[in-house]
């Protein structure tokens, strides 16, 4: 069976999107093209690379994920110093160490740029904050004079999960002909966390359903449940600042997903771990993987290419409805 995957971001959450691929591989199910926001940028990206679920899970039980929260130490003086940072660099963290963690996993698969993947493999989203728009990477490089193909992979995935104020926004400049006539400030251009606009993009791959019996089905992974195991403790501004970034990203899980798209969303319970928890522990981690294999499984096994096309058809009388 083969399908295009789309998989959503959730922070640490999106460990358990590794399960749900297990649960894909486990009942024989293929990826044809992928696409991710944020932490799904991440799953999405190594899929692409030709990562294994069980690889996946080894790089989860190896990898500390405090150790990618990176700032220079005249920052980590208390309330001051991560004051500062934000104010001179937008985010309490600069997302560098996480941009080459991701970096050497896929150099070990032989993947820097996206021309190193067949064509339209991977698509990522990231958010212009600067402008209001949705960003699909690597495609709208070519905004900034950049071929796609030459585009990195491992910048496209830090652009894609900058959660705001959390992570530093990735600053890009114009060109020289766009730039013309603009102040220097005006001539860069602000991007974080796809989350802030298009959590689960299922639309990346709908423009291929003119003829639905010929076409490759696509595949929501969403990461859904209220954080009821923990609440957010306000301490001070830092704290607070934190605490509504964290429920604006989680937001997107709690929001109703339209009955016509449910038919092709696995919903993949998330256990109370919050967005922003890097300090999770190994017990977290082998919790949320089981929890994406358990909801991967109860999806694949009632699987049935013929009902997906049938609620498909459904789906697209219904937007053609809207447009009208």
């Amino acid at each position: 069976m083969l399908i295009n995957a789309v998989f959503q971001g959730g922070g640490m959450k999106g460990i358990s999107l590794a399960g749900a691929v297990k649960a894909a591989e486990q009942n024989g199910v293929k990826f044809n093209r992928v696409a991710g926001t944020s932490s799904g940028s991440i799953v999405a990206s190594l899929v692409a690379a030709g990562y294994t679920a069980q690889e996946m899970r080894e790089v989860i039980e190896t990898t500390p994920f405090v150790r990618l929260l990176h700032r220079s130490p005249l920052f980590n003086v208390k309330w001051i110093g991560p004051a500062a940072r934000i104010w001179l660099k937008k985010g309490l963290y600069s997302g560098e160490v996480l941009e080459q963690w991701v970096r050497e996993l896929l150099k070990a698969k032989g993947i820097r740029y996206f021309g190193d993947l067949p064509s339209g493999k991977l698509r990522l989203i990231a958010s212009d904050i600067t402008n209001g728009r949705i960003m699909v990477l690597p495609d709208d490089m070519e905004l900034f004079n950049v071929e796609p193909p030459s585009f990195e992979v491992a910048k496209a995935i830090r652009m894609s999960t900058s959660i705001p104020y959390f992570f530093d926004p990735v600053m890009l400049r114009l060109d020289a002909k766009k730039a013309k006539g603009k102040s220097f400030a005006e001539q860069f251009v602000y991007i974080v966390d796809g989350a802030m606009l298009s959590n689960l993009p299922l639309w990346l791959f709908d423009q291929e359903w003119a003829n639905p019996a010929e076409a490759i089905p696509t595949v929501g992974f969403q990461m859904v449940g209220k954080n009821e195991t923990k609440s957010s403790v306000i301490r001070g501004p830092l704290s607070m600042l934190q605490a509504i970034v964290d429920t604006m990203l989680s937001a997107h899980d709690e929001r109703y997903i339209e009955q016509v798209n449910r038919f092709r969303t696995v919903k993949i319970p998330t256990l109370g771990v919050r967005t922003t928890e890097f300090d999770i522990t190994l017990e977290q981690s082998e919790m949320l993987f089981a929890s994406g294999l358990k909801a991967g499984n109860d999806f694949f096994r009632n699987w049935s290419i013929t009902a997906y096309q049938s609620h498909f058809k459904k789906l697209k009388l219904t937007k053609e409805r809207i447009l009208v």
